[in-house]
């Protein structure tokens, strides 16, 4: 068979088109990716406020309002399949959404003990803070993610945030106290399971429909809630039970089912630790909505603990993209 001298470089040129075809297309996929998680991120600031607005009415634990949040936001999630008539692509695996599962409810439980205990601003930004930490240090360990010496720097500097911020003490709501800031770095523990789950999921070549993973994640969350909720008290005891209920049909709708959806679908799409630093949104509209509206008082030690645990974030998110691989 003769090869004809003209045709000899457009194997190459169909090869480098293709190429840019699919960094293109990833690229475009990783914006969406980002867009949906910065959406996310947003509504989820608005969750720990309506979580600090039903503890301040009624006695209702963070256990059983955890509980409320995932089968609400599984009585939505059913509804919008119900009213939009679109089925599942396929099951999610198993064992993904045992592991996302658990990690939500731990993540949810524990900030909202955290929002209970130390208030609404240090819990917020305590469990942001040291979520994209703990994801670094795990995608290193389990995903063999590169972190770098300035992933380590901003590491350390992150924790010499956190050892600021726990020094800020304070009175009253937003002040610091230990045993809060300990709930809100379980909490982080929980959301990086969540995070690191969804990233090996992706890394497994998984192709499953986030609608689905949330729905089945969130019932496996609710159930692993539900005895411990049943113990704590599951009904709210409040005057005013229907601002109650609608804070929490809030919480599970808008934050929960809409967040989380959003979240799943673009997490796999984007490294690791940048979904976490992305997530970052979240302290810094809920560190407003904590000052402005709940009427939280911050120390100058917190305000430079949560500056300098943000700063160390952000640079842990140029180390990212320095060591993220090209194509």
């Amino acid at each position: 068979m003769s090869i004809s001298r003209g045709r000899v470089p457009a194997a190459p040129a169909r090869v480098e088109a293709a190429a840019d075809g699919c960094s293109s297309q990833a690229g475009v996929a990783a914006g969406r990716g980002l867009l949906r998680l910065a959406l996310a991120a947003t509504s989820w600031g608005t969750a720990g406020a309506a979580a600090a607005l039903v503890f301040r009415q009624g006695q209702l634990g963070p256990v059983a309002l955890s509980f409320w949040r995932y089968a609400g936001a599984i009585v939505v999630l059913l509804a919008a399949r119900a009213v939009t008539g679109r089925g599942w692509r396929r099951p999610p695996a198993v064992r993904r959404v045992l592991v996302t599962g658990a990690g939500l409810a731990v993540f949810n439980t524990a900030y909202f003990a955290a929002v209970q205990d130390t208030g609404l601003a240090v819990g917020t930004v305590v469990t942001m803070g040291a979520n994209p930490v703990v994801v670094a240090i795990g995608a290193r360990a389990l995903l063999g993610e590169r972190l770098g010496r300035g992933g380590w720097t901003a590491v350390l500097g992150a924790l010499a945030g956190l050892a600021v911020l726990m020094l800020g003490g304070g009175q009253g709501a937003g002040a610091v106290r230990p045993a809060g800031v300990g709930w809100a770095l379980l909490s982080a523990a929980g959301a990086a399971v969540v995070t690191l789950g969804s990233r090996f999921a992706r890394d497994g070549g998984a192709d499953e429909d986030p609608l689905a993973t949330t729905t089945w994640a969130f019932g496996v969350g609710a159930v692993c809630l539900l005895p411990l909720a049943a113990w704590q008290g599951l009904w709210p005891h409040t005057a005013d039970l229907g601002r109650t209920v609608a804070l929490i049909g809030y919480l599970a709708a808008i934050p929960t089912a809409l967040g989380y959806a959003l979240y799943f679908a673009g997490v796999t799409v984007v490294r690791a630790a940048t979904a976490a630093v992305v997530a970052l949104i979240e302290p810094v509209a809920t560190a407003v909505i904590a000052v402005a509206l709940l009427g939280e008082e911050l120390t100058v030690t917190t305000v430079v603990g949560t500056v300098v645990l943000i700063g160390a974030v952000a640079a842990l998110a140029v180390a990212e993209a320095r060591t993220a691989p090209v194509g």
